[in-house]
């Protein structure tokens, strides 16, 4: 599928297995966090949406204008961090070069790499929407 053409019905009909939208306040601030961190493809951006993509995974970041009708609009918190709870693991990621760059592009620092006993090495960096970007590599 081409994300920098496709359209939104063949691009929401096209999805499957588990998805992974997030709401963010700024979706420009959020590309550019993404591609210059994580190194991250942006298809379609625009102040309200992106299709992402890390490796063969996509995801989409909407902003909250976007879900005017949507239920979960309201339980957002007006202060960060919004993301609370959820871990986005980047399996394919060195957290030791990402926690080098991170102050750089606006990435908070949760817990510098680390080696886990579950044989990964991962750190834990918080974007400006408050949600945990994971990068992790095997032992």
């Amino acid at each position: 599928m081409d994300y920098a053409k496709v359209g939104a019905k063949e691009f929401g009909a096209s999805l499957r297995g588990i998805g992974l939208n997030l709401l963010v306040r700024d979706v420009s601030a959020q590309v550019a966090f993404l591609e210059g961190l994580f190194g991250m493809q942006a298809y379609q951006p625009t102040a309200d949406f992106a299709i992402m993509q890390y490796g063969t995974q996509v995801f989409q970041l909407h902003s909250d204008g976007t879900y005017h009708s949507n239920p979960l609009l309201g339980l957002l918190p007006e202060n960060p961090p919004r993301g609370a709870g959820i871990e986005i693991r980047l399996y394919d990621t060195d957290p030791d070069a990402i926690c080098e760059m991170a102050d750089t592009h606006g990435g908070t620092i949760l817990q510098a790499a680390t080696d886990k006993p579950h044989g990964l090495r991962e750190a834990y960096i918080l974007c400006e929407n408050g949600y945990a970007w994971v990068p992790s590599r095997p032992l």
